[in-house]
């Protein structure tokens, strides 16, 4: 199906202007070390499947190896009660940048207060990268609070575009009937 879609590229140059937030954090965040293309593909499509991430659905398994075991590349997760709750992936640039490719949450876990402190985890784990410059895009696919909650956290928009795009007529499930 034909769907016009809005994109928001937003960056953050400035670590002093994330607002600081005494956030609960009821999560314990942890960074995957051993890449694991079948934990990676769980995450993207629990995460994903709401907001229709379908580009790496019909990735190989060697394609998934291939993406998840670059050095540039970290993936952190946020565990709730032992339950993967979210997750983002940082990617270290040229010239100082470091991008939050994906970043979102379990949809059990939306509305629940962890976006918010995940968001600022994974702008203080990129500026820890040695990040000068952390950004990522988001679109009107995504959670309807999703620009809003980059903009709360000190992200500006440096470029907007519209695309339409081929989706698929429903949102995604991470299997039938879920």
């Amino acid at each position: 199906m034909k769907t016009p879609i809005d994109i928001w590229h937003v960056e953050l140059k400035d670590p002093s202007r994330v607002p600081a937030a005494n956030l609960d954090r009821p999560y314990r965040l942890e960074q995957i070390k051993q890449p694991s293309p079948e934990f990676s593909r769980y995450l993207y499509i629990s995460v994903g499947s709401p907001w229709l991430w379908y580009m790496r659905l019909p990735w190989r398994y060697s394609q998934w190896l291939e993406a998840v075991s670059r050095p540039e590349l970290q993936t952190w997760v946020a565990y709730y009660n032992g339950v993967p709750a979210g997750y983002f992936e940082l990617e270290k640039q040229a010239f100082g940048s470091v991008e939050i490719g994906y970043f979102g949450l379990v949809p059990h876990f939306i509305g629940r207060g962890f976006g918010k402190a995940l968001l600022e985890d994974a702008i203080t784990h990129a500026w820890q990268l040695g990040g000068q410059r952390v950004w990522l895009h988001t679109c009107s696919l995504d959670h309807p609070s999703a620009l809003s909650n980059y903009q709360a956290r000190g992200f500006n928009v440096f470029k907007q575009e519209h695309i339409v795009e081929d989706l698929p007529g429903e949102p995604l499930q991470p299997w039938a009937g879920a």
